[in-house]
C-alpha cells in the first residue's frame, strides 16, 4: 500500500500536472488539424479548452509556489544520451503561473474574435496558437540546454508563423523575417553561452553548468553572451528593432502573448543564468543591464509618445517595459554582488511583480485595441475618437489596463514601479563611492519614464475613446462579443488584484527571491500595509487609498445633490466663440506628441514633406523613423546586399560548372592533408 500511494503521489505532483497540461496545449493544436476550416470547432471549442487549461496551469504552479516545492524529472524522449531534464522550482513556478493566467485570458478573448478572413485556416491557427504556448512552457521547465534550446527554437518558429498569419500582404512578410533574424541571432547568443557554462565538459545539464567553476573572466564572458541573447528576445535597445514591426503585424492577440509572455522568457532567461546556473555575478556586472535598462525604458516611452499607430504605441510602450525590468536586474545584481541580499531581493522582488503586471496590463490593451480594429478597421488613431459610447464594454475595461499601465494607484503597475523606485532610494548605501553617486540618477529616469507612460495613456485612451468620431464609419462600430469580454474582464480582474493584495502576491513570491539572492522579501506590517523593507518608515496601502479615493467621490456626489443640485443650469457650451464642435477641432495623435517630438527631437529621425507656396490644396507630412535602424542595421543590411552580390558570380546555373567547383574543392583538401 505504501508503493502505491508513492506511485499515486508521484504521478499527481505539481511538476506532473504542468507536464499534462503542457501536454493537453499540443493536443489541442494537433486537434485544430482535424477540421482546419472550421471558425466554430476552432473557437468555440478548442480556445475554449486552451483557455481552461491556462486557468489549470495557473493553479498548479501556484500550488508548487506556495508550497516552495523543486522537484525534477528525466524525460526519455530527444538525442540518444541527450534526454529532456525538467526542473520545477520557485522561479519556474511563478513564470508559469504568469504564463497560464495570461494565456487563459487571451484563449478566451480569442475564442471569439477570429474569422476566417484572418489569413490562415483557423485549424491551423490554433495549431501554432498552442504550439506557441506550449513550448513555451517547456522553456520555462527545461533543465539542460539540449531541452531549452528545442523549446526556444520551437517557440521561435511557431510564433514567426502567428506574426505571419496575414503572409499575403508583403510588409509583413518582411516584419516576420525580422523577427525570425533577430530571434536566432539571440538564440545563438544563447547557445554560445550554454557552451561556456558547461566549463570545458560534455554534459548539458543545468546541474553541471551549476557545478562548474569558471574563470571570473568566462563567467563575465558567458553572463554577457546570455544578456544580448536575451536582451534580442526581450527588445532591448538596440536590439529591439523587430518588436515593432512584429507587434503590429501580428493578429492582436498573438500581440498579448508576444508582448505579455514571450518577452518574459527573456528576462527568465536572464535570471536563470545570472543568479542560478552562475550563481555569484560580480557586482560590476549589473551596471550593463543597468544602463542598457534605463535607456530603453526612456527610448521606448519617447518613441510611444508620437507613435499614431495605436498597436504600433503598444508595441514601443512594450520596450520602455523591458526596460524598466531590466533596469531591476541590473540593480538587483549590484546589490546582490556587493553583498546587500536583502535589497537585491527588494529590488528583483520589483522585477518580478512588474512581469506580472506587465503581462495583465498590456494583455489586456491589445487585446482591448484587436476589438478597436474589428469593430472599425482601423488603427490610424487619426481616424478614431468616440468609441466610449459604440464600445462601452471595450472602452471600460480597456481604461483598466491604461489606467494599470500608466502607473496610478490602486492599480498594479504602482506597486511595482513603487517598488523599484524604493530599491533605488538604498543605492547610497552601496559600498561603491562612485556608484553610489550614479545608481540615484537612475532613479530620475524612472520617474521620467513613469510620467511619459502616464502621457501615452492619455494620448492612447482619449484619442480613441473619447470626443467625437473622426470618421462617419464609426457609427457603425459595435461592442465586442461575449467571449471577448470574458478575457478582457479576466486580465482586468488580474490588473486590479496584484494592484489591491501586493502584500499577498509578495509572500507569494518570497520563494523565488530566497530561491535566487537568499534574501528576505519585503513584507507588510499588517495584511492591508506594504513596507518595502523591514524597519523603515515608508509603507504603502492600495486599499486605504481605494476606500479614501471612493469616500471622496461619494462625498462629493452626496454634496452637489445636496447643495447644488438645484442651481444647475444646462445650455450649449460656449465654444470660444466658435460655433457647433466638430470633430476636426479635436486634437490629433500627431499634435498630442508634438511636444515630445520637439524635446527629444535627437531621437527621431524626421522626414518632413512641406506644402508648395501657393499650393491650392495645401499637404503636410511627417515621418518618424529609429535612428538606430538607419545609423546600425541599415549599413549592416547594405554589406549583407554587396557580400550576396559578390557570391552570386559564382552561381551559373550549370551543372558543369557546380562539378568543377566540386573538383577543386577535393584537390585543395587533398593537397591540405597530403601536406600534413
Amino acid at each position: 500500500m505504501r508503493i502505491v500511494g508513492e506511485v499515486i503521489t508521484s504521478l499527481s505532483s505539481p511538476l506532473s500536472d504542468c507536464l499534462a497540461l503542457i501536454g493537453a496545449w499540443l493536443a489541442i493544436g494537433v486537434a485544430g488539424l482535424v477540421a482546419p476550416r472550421s471558425v466554430r470547432y476552432a473557437g468555440r471549442v478548442l480556445f475554449v479548452l486552451g483557455a481552461l487549461v491556462g486557468f489549470a496551469l495557473a493553479a498548479a504552479a501556484a500550488w508548487s509556489l506556495v508550497g516552495g516545492l523543486t522537484e525534477t524529472r528525466v524525460l526519455p524522449i530527444g538525442l540518444p544520451d541527450l534526454p529532456f531534464h525538467l526542473r520545477l522550482d520557485a522561479l519556474a513556478s511563478a513564470f508559469l503561473v504568469l504564463l497560464g493566467a495570461a494565456a487563459a485570458g487571451v484563449s478566451l478573448f480569442s475564442a471569439g474574435y477570429f474569422r476566417d478572413s484572418d489569413g490562415m485556416a483557423p485549424g491551423l491557427l490554433c495549431l501554432h496558437y498552442h504550439v506557441f504556448l506550449a513550448s513555451m512552457g517547456l522553456v520555462l521547465l527545461a533543465d539542460d540546454a539540449y531541452a531549452y534550446m528545442v523549446g526556444w527554437e520551437l517557440m521561435a518558429l511557431s510564433s514567426y508563423f502567428l506574426v505571419t498569419t496575414q503572409h499575403r500582404i508583403p510588409e509583413i512578410r518582411t516584419a516576420g523575417f525580422l523577427y525570425l533574424l533577430m530571434a536566432h541571432v539571440g538564440a545563438l547568443a544563447i547557445l554560445l553561452a550554454f557552451g561556456i557554462l558547461q566549463g570545458g565538459s560534455w554534459h548539458f545539464t543545468f546541474d553541471a553548468m551549476r557545478a562548474a567553476h569558471l574563470s571570473p573572466a568566462w563567467a563575465a564572458g558567458a553572463f554577457l553572451l546570455a544578456l544580448a541573447g536575451f536582451g534580442a528576445k526581450a527588445g532591448l535597445v538596440p536590439l529591439h528593432v523587430w518588436l515593432p514591426e512584429a507587434h503590429p503585424a501580428a493578429p492582436s492577440p498573438v500581440s498579448a502573448l508576444l508582448s505579455g509572455v514571450m518577452l518574459k522568457t527573456a528576462v527568465y532567461g536572464v535570471l536563470r543564468v545570472t543568479f542560478d546556473l552562475l550563481g555569484h555575478p560580480a557586482w560590476w556586472w549589473g551596471l550593463v543591464p543597468l544602463a542598457a535598462g534605463l535607456l530603453t525604458a526612456l527610448y521606448g516611452v519617447v518613441f510611444a509618445a508620437v507613435q499614431t499607430d495605436m498597436k504600433r504605441l503598444l508595441a514601443y510602450s512594450s520596450i520602455e517595459n523591458v526596460g524598466l525590468l531590466f533596469t531591476g536586474i541590473g540593480l538587483g545584481i549590484v546589490f546582490f554582488g556587493v553583498g546587500m541580499p536583502a535589497l537585491a531581493a527588494l529590488a528583483l522582488l520589483a522585477t518580478l511583480y512588474h512581469s506580472l503586471n506587465h503581462a495583465a496590463m498590456k494583455s489586456l490593451l491589445f487585446l482591448g485595441t484587436g476589438s478597436v480594429l474589428h469593430a472599425t478597421g482601423q488603427r490610424n488613431l487619426g481616424r478614431l475618437g468616440g468609441l466610449i459610447h459604440r464600445m462601452p464594454w471595450v472602452a471600460a475595461l480597456t481604461l483598466v489596463g491604461a489606467l494599470a499601465l500608466a502607473g496610478l494607484p490602486p492599480l498594479n503597475g504602482f506597486v511595482s514601479e513603487w517598488l523599484l523606485l524604493q530599491s533605488f532610494l538604498f543605492a547610497d548605501e552601496i559600498p561603491r563611492s562612485f556608484v553610489n553617486l550614479l545608481i540615484p540618477l537612475g532613479a530620475a529616469v524612472v520617474a521620467l519614464c513613469a510620467a511619459l507612460a502616464g502621457y501615452v495613456m492619455v494620448k492612447f485612451y482619449g484619442v480613441i475613446f473619447l470626443g467625437q468620431p473622426r470618421e462617419s464609419s464609426l457609427v457603425r462600430a459595435h461592442d465586442c462579443g461575449l467571449l471577448e469580454r470574458l478575457g478582457l474582464g479576466w486580465l482586468a480582474a488580474v490588473c486590479l488584484a496584484l494592484g489591491l493584495a501586493p502584500t499577498q502576491v509578495i509572500a507569494a513570491l518570497a520563494p523565488v527571491t530566497r530561491q535566487l539572492t537568499g534574501g528576505a522579501a519585503p513584507h507588510g506590517t499588517a495584511w492591508w500595509l506594504l513596507a518595502p523593507v523591514p524597519g523603515r518608515a515608508v509603507s504603502y496601502s492600495p486599499v486605504v487609498f481605494l476606500l479614501a479615493i471612493t469616500a471622496v467621490v461619494i462625498l462629493t456626489i452626496l454634496l452637489v445633490r445636496l447643495f447644488y443640485h438645484r442651481r444647475v443650469r444646462r445650455t450649449r457650451p460656449w465654444d470660444c466663440g466658435f460655433g457647433e464642435l466638430t470633430a476636426r477641432m479635436q486634437d490629433t495623435a500627431e499634435g498630442f506628441g508634438q511636444p515630445i517630438r520637439n524635446i527629444f527631437q535627437s531621437f527621431f529621425a524626421i522626414e518632413r514633406e512641406l506644402p508648395a507656396p501657393g499650393d491650392a490644396a495645401p499637404h503636410y507630412r511627417i515621418a518618424i523613423s529609429d535612428r538606430i535602424w538607419q545609423a546600425l542595421y541599415e549599413p549592416i543590411g547594405g554589406w549583407v546586399r554587396r557580400l550576396a552580390d559578390a557570391m552570386a558570380v559564382v552561381q551559373q546555373g550549370r551543372v558543369a560548372t557546380y562539378l568543377l567547383y566540386s573538383f577543386a574543392t577535393l584537390l585543395f583538401l587533398l593537397a591540405v592533408v597530403l601536406a600534413t
